[in-house]
């Protein structure tokens, strides 16, 4: 009588995490980001209830951007740099894309200086590459 072996899982190497655990840390991810789809449609639908922050340099901001994207390169985050943003308003930072920290480390800053903020996934890449969504040239 012949064994019959299946092969090894990676998949289920690690099993999967029980349904109530999988809800709370999925539910807590999105605490913490957006992504280009709810954040074009929120800015087509008219909904303001955020701030968009490109924490590229200015230089590539100029290049290309979200229309009405802040510009406040990652680098020069502190309290004098971003004075002009309203408070209790949530702000959305993006970058370049998978690749890129910046927006990372800018919503780092961000939460240290007290604002309430979300990282945009896939950052200008998925926007305008990926999704073809509208983007704005010039500073």
């Amino acid at each position: 009588m012949s064994t019959i072996t299946m092969p090894f899982s990676r998949v289920l190497a690690t099993p999967a995490a029980a349904c109530d655990d999988a809800q709370a840390f999925f539910r807590q991810k999105l605490r913490f980001e957006t992504d280009p789809a709810d954040v074009y449609t929120n800015m087509k639908n008219g909904v303001e209830d955020f701030i968009l922050l490109d924490v590229r340099s200015p230089e590539d901001y100029a290049k290309s951007h979200i229309p009405g994207a802040l510009n406040v390169p990652s680098a020069t985050i502190d309290a004098a740099t971003t004075a002009h943003l309203q408070r209790g308003k949530l702000l959305v930072v993006y970058c370049w894309g998978p690749g890129c920290n910046g927006a990372a480390k800018a919503a780092v800053k961000l939460s240290a200086l007290s604002f309430a903020v979300k990282e945009m996934i896939g950052g200008i890449e998925y926007w305008e590459d990926r999704e073809r969504y509208p983007v704005e040239r010039g500073a």
